[in-house]
Parts: structure tokens; sequence; C-alpha cells
């Protein structure tokens, strides 16, 4: 069971020439998708935003955190026999599970209804974080899809990020599970920046207004920093692609939703590459580290 005993250290020679291919290698820009509660559309967002970067011209690697309720697959119509299980398993390695997926995304499943996966322990999850940085596939950015609220897997996965996207919606329930999920991070883990994404909003001032509700508790309470990077609209044609198992990018490229999109990606690629290791447990750390030492 521990990834970090079977997989990831089986082969020290291996590592050791993975390492001195990623010398040269930029580090790898890490957002992790998190919401404080279930129903937000966070998935679409990670999906979406996902194809957005790709169409910047980003190698884009999406990986489905949700681990024992992986959607990411389902939502775009896709199935693999062997997902991250069989990582944790030791019967493959995090290369081997790779999923083509549309416009080039590449996609890392996890597991569905599977108990023991929702279940893993703080190391089992920095084993996953650590095998990343055996990946030879080119990677620009890491899309991390976690899972809502604020489970051990989801610390984890955020701590390993460079940025947070913190997904909301109108519902009273969305501002305070986030706030909620803020506040854990923030006091307990050191993760002080946070970039807010509405969703699903019937105008941009629903989703300012938003944005102003979570910040005033913030301000108030937190010591943390809050980015608006603005909001997606609730879009009919986000509805029919997901009843297709289809992104809205691929679609609906001209709807408002696919629009907001693009527009939330170049943001996100125009956001600051890390440039040092955070002394956080980091997705791609060893690319980071040597790519430091490079400079």
């Amino acid at each position: 069971m521990l990834i970090y005993n079977n997989v990831v250290t089986k082969n020290m020679t291996d590592q050791a020439a993975g390492l001195r291919r990623m010398a040269n290698q930029k580090p790898v820009q890490v957002i992790a998708v998190a919401s404080g509660k279930g129903g937000v559309g966070k998935t679409n967002v990670s999906v979406n935003l996902s194809l957005a970067l790709i169409a910047q011209g980003k190698e884009v690697l999406l990986f489905d955190a949700d681990l024992g309720l992986a959607n990411v697959d389902l939502l775009l119509g896709l199935h693999s026999d062997i997902n991250l299980s069989h990582v944790i398993s030791g019967e493959r390695t995090l290369e081997e599970i790779i999923v083509n997926g549309p416009e080039g995304l590449k996609i890392i499943p996890a597991s569905s209804g599977t108990q023991m996966m929702s279940e893993l322990s703080p190391a089992q999850h920095a084993g996953v974080i650590r095998a990343f940085s055996e990946l030879s596939t080119p990677v620009d950015v890491l899309v991390v899809d976690t899972a809502a609220g604020i489970s051990d897997g989801v610390v984890s996965f955020v701590k390993a990020s460079n940025e947070v996207i913190v997904v909301v919606c109108d519902e009273p329930t969305s501002l305070t599970d986030a706030y909620a999920l803020i506040k854990v991070l923030s006091t307990e883990h050191n993760v002080h920046k946070f970039n807010i994404l509405a969703n699903m909003i019937r105008s941009p001032k629903e989703g300012l207004n938003l944005f102003a509700k979570l910040s005033r508790a913030t301000d108030h309470y937190l010591d943390v920093t809050l980015d608006y990077l603005g909001a997606i609209p609730y879009d009919d044609y986000l509805i029919k692609a997901v009843k297709k198992q289809r992104a809205v990018m691929q679609s609906y490229p001209q709807s408002p939703a696919a629009l907001a999109f693009r527009n939330l990606a170049k943001k996100v690629a125009s956001m600051p590459l890390p440039d040092t290791a955070s002394g956080h447990l980091e997705f791609f750390v060893e690319r980071l580290i040597q790519y430091s030492a490079a400079g």
C-alpha cells in the first residue's frame, strides 16, 4: 500500500536519470481548484480551464484529486481500466495511467466509489505528490481538481500547489464553507493567498458582491490575501455540454461560459512561476530545485 516504498523509490538509478533530464526544464505551474462545498461546478471549472490553457499554447496535465468520487472522466465521456488506485497498490506508475483527453489534454484519473481511496493516510498523499517528480511527460501547468471540503487529501494537495483557486457560487453555504476552507488552510497550514472565482453567476455585479462578502469576513478575522479572478456566468450551453459528456470549450466554444474560461486562462497563464520551493511538500519539487540551482 505504501506508494513511497514500492513506486517512488523502487529504482534509484531511473530516478537519478529522470532528475538529470529535468535539470533544464522550467518549473511547472501547479493550480489547485478547491471549494468549501460540493455542487459549485468545481470540476467543470477544472476541465474547461485546462482546455482553455491548452488554447493558450500550454501543455496541461489535469489531476483528478477527488480520489474516492472521481468525475473528470465522467464529465468528458472517457473510461480507463487503470487509475490512481493502481499506482497506490504499486501495480502501475503514474506515467502508465495517464489518459489522453480532448485537444491534447493529459488526465490522471482517480477511482470512483472506492472507500479505500477516500481514506488514504497523509503519508500516502505525500507519496502521490512525490510521484509527480518522476513524470517525464511534458507539462507546463498541472491543474489539481481537489475534492470539496477540508479533508486531509484536500489540505495535502492544496499545500503542494503554487496557486489556489477557490470556487464559490451564490449560495449562503458556498460562502460559509469557502470561508471555513480558507480559515483552516491559513491558520493551520500556512497558506495565505487565495484566488476567488465566482461560478454560475447571473451578472458581473453578482460575482463582485460574492467576492466582497467573502473579503469582508476574511479581512476581519483572518490574515490572508484574496484576489478576484472574475466570474463564469450561468450558461445553458454548459448544461447542454455536460449532458453530452463534453466540455463547453469543445462543444460551444463561442458560448458565454467558454469565453469566460478563456479570460480566466489568460489570468492563470500570467501568474508568476515559482522560483524557489515554498517549504511545503510540492508537486514537481525536484524540477523546481534543479531549475533554481541552474539559475
